[in-house]
């Protein structure tokens, strides 16, 4: 497929980005007025020394100011069946924070049930475009090794396939349909 106009090829990139399977995290942080945070799948690990991730902050967002602000930024990534919050923490609703368990290990506020987590300092920050690429060193870390991850692909939530449960699944019913 190709575009002739500026706005034909910011719909079809829309689309081609949205062939890339990513997980979903939510990003937050903390100001004078409470926590901040917002969903987000442009995360990436950076560097192993040192430990550094990237995020990248819409610049319309009150988040991206949060964090210029605090220099420092927590990633929660998502398991599967936590829709729900990436629905909320993508929406502009007055308390994205009411009602969920926070870990209190942490001066930012990280999801209690993440299947992973991250807290950073903010290293470098970069213009990308209508978005900011914060660069963040990780001062801790942790996860889950049972959690199944939340997955988004195109434009919808899923979850990783898990070949061997599928395959029992497929003979028991091929067992029962012949009985």
């Amino acid at each position: 497929m190709s575009a002739s106009t500026a706005q034909e090829m910011q719909t079809i990139f829309r689309g081609a980005m949205s062939r890339f399977t990513t997980g979903v995290t939510i990003i937050t942080t903390r100001t004078p007025d409470g926590p901040a945070g917002m969903t987000a799948s442009a995360v990436a690990s950076v560097s192993l020394d040192p430990l550094m991730l990237l995020v990248c902050v819409g610049n319309t967002l009150a988040t991206r100011n949060a964090i210029s602000d605090s220099g420092v930024f927590a990633v929660s990534v998502l398991s599967q069946g936590q829709e729900g919050h990436a629905l909320r923490f993508a929406s502009r609703c007055d308390d994205k924070f009411a009602g969920l368990g926070l870990r209190t290990d942490h001066d930012l506020p990280v999801l209690e049930d993440a299947a992973a987590h991250f807290a950073c300092d903010v290293t470098e920050e970069f213009a990308g475009g209508d978005h900011t690429i914060f660069v963040g060193q990780v001062v801790s870390c942790g996860y889950s090794v049972d959690a199944d991850p939340l997955v988004y692909f195109g434009g919808k939530f899923g979850s990783l396939c898990d070949l061997s449960s599928h395959a029992q699944l497929a003979y028991d019913w091929q067992l029962a349909a012949s009985l």
